[in-house]
């Protein structure tokens, strides 16, 4: 393959990584493994339209991006009663045994190079354990990158009948210096003061668990940004993702829930707002294989400038996935005529005993409700952020955090500057 950051990355260095941490022989194993693996994986797959990628991750400098012993951050992490919130090293010794039965069982370590990547280098990482029959909310991880990359990795294990509500955030430490230059449209990088920051989250919902995780990233936008945060649901489960992207140069993320059990469920709720030259690859995927599941997916996002997304959000129902609901909406508002946007909802269905449907939008601000406004003596510009504050409320309203909702609508403020 045509990226070589495994040129100047050893076995020595992973070994090394897994050994600050303290962890057992078959971690380390496994991160080895990962690393070997690199030679014969591809990047995540992209989307794609007719003529088009929408997304280059092979042009990444990763070699100059990645330093797997020089990574630093801060991380804030807020328990709730009866839920243990755990640094790394200290959930291996706790719940050794509980990670080794869930490491890996959710996203496979080495399912793309980027993952693999991540699998053999993650220094950060967290254990969210709720013990069965515990209920619990508030539990918040802040990340703060304060190194040139940073590898994360997230374990959420919900026991049967147990409840737990995720707040994550991703930003930037003052101490990490602002770009000087940056890649168009993520085609290029390798600047001095360009950053990457990977997460991988895995989260088990044991019968009849409920989790809600969500996530808000706003890096610096000098920074490249992979993760993929996926989901099981056992039966009569639910995994529901929140997910705000607002920060970094450029955000290659998936977000997954496979309904394994009867009567699980998932929602999946995006927003996203680029400005400048940032560029967002969004995907969303759930697949139905229980009997009586449903799935909802919502996402909604604003681009302005020259700033660029690609959505692709994908239904996929199984021959034994009787009585499915799944219900997918995606869309998506230009301010500028530069803007560029592209959506691909897609319906893969092995069972007639379905009820399913999908749509997706791409336009620009209505201009009768613009007229309208301005006729009323709103100036232009409070106008349009009038209806852009407006065009969120949908996806905002699906939002069940009351904090993470607050943050997203203040950080879109922030970036009308209203």
């Amino acid at each position: 393959m045509s990226t070589q950051v495994h040129a100047t990355l050893t076995a020595d260095d992973v070994e090394q990584v897994s050994a600050e941490l303290g962890e057992p022989d078959w971690l380390t194993e496994t991160r080895l493994e990962a690393f070997e693996a690199l030679d014969d994986l591809d990047m995540p797959s992209v989307i794609r339209t007719p003529g088009r990628d929408w997304t280059n991750l092979d042009a990444l400098d990763y070699e100059e991006l990645v330093d797997p012993l020089e990574w630093a951050e801060e991380k804030d992490r807020v328990e709730a009663e009866g839920v243990d919130v755990l640094s790394w090293a200290a959930a291996l010794e706790e719940h050794g045994e509980l990670i080794q039965e869930h490491f890996g069982s959710v996203v496979d370590p080495q399912r793309d190079y980027l993952t693999a990547l991540s699998t053999a280098l993650f220094g950060a990482g967290t254990v969210v354990y709720v013990p069965e029959g515990v209920s619990a909310e508030d539990v918040k991880i802040r990340t703060t990158m304060n190194s040139r990359s940073l590898f994360n990795y997230t374990l959420v294990v919900a026991e049967e009948s147990s409840s737990v509500t995720i707040l994550e955030r991703q930003s930037t430490g003052e101490s990490v210096a602002p770009a000087a230059q940056r890649g168009e449209g993520g085609e290029a990088a390798g600047a001095d003061s360009d950053q990457y920051y990977s997460g991988v989250v895995e989260v088990v919902a044991d019968k009849n668990a409920n989790v809600q995780y969500g996530a808000l990233q706003n890096l610096a936008e000098d920074t490249y940004n992979f993760s993929v945060k996926r989901g099981h649901a056992a039966r009569d489960a639910t995994v529901n993702w929140i997910e705000g992207n607002l920060g970094s140069q450029l955000t290659k993320t998936s977000v997954e829930t496979r309904l394994i059990g009867d009567g699980a469920e998932s929602q999946i709720v995006g927003a996203f707002f680029g400005h400048e030259d940032q560029h967002f690859d969004l995907g969303s995927r759930v697949w139905h294989e229980g009997e009586h599941t449903t799935a909802d997916l919502v996402t909604r996002g604003v681009l302005d400038d020259e700033a660029r997304s690609a959505y692709e959000g994908v239904q996929d129902v199984g021959q034994d996935a009787w009585d499915t609901n799944s219900y997918q909406r995606e869309n998506t508002l230009l301010l500028s005529d530069d803007a560029e946007a592209d959506a691909s909802p897609k319906l893969i269905i092995n069972n007639h005993d379905t009820e399913a449907s999908h749509s997706a939008t791409v336009g620009q601000v209505d201009q009768e409700d613009l007229f309208y406004m301005t006729s009323r003596g709103v100036d232009e510009e409070r106008a349009t952020n009038m209806l852009v504050e407006g065009f969120f409320v949908p996806v905002l309203e699906e939002v069940a955090v009351d904090e993470l909702r607050e943050d997203l609508d203040e950080l879109i403020l922030d970036r009308l500057g209203a």
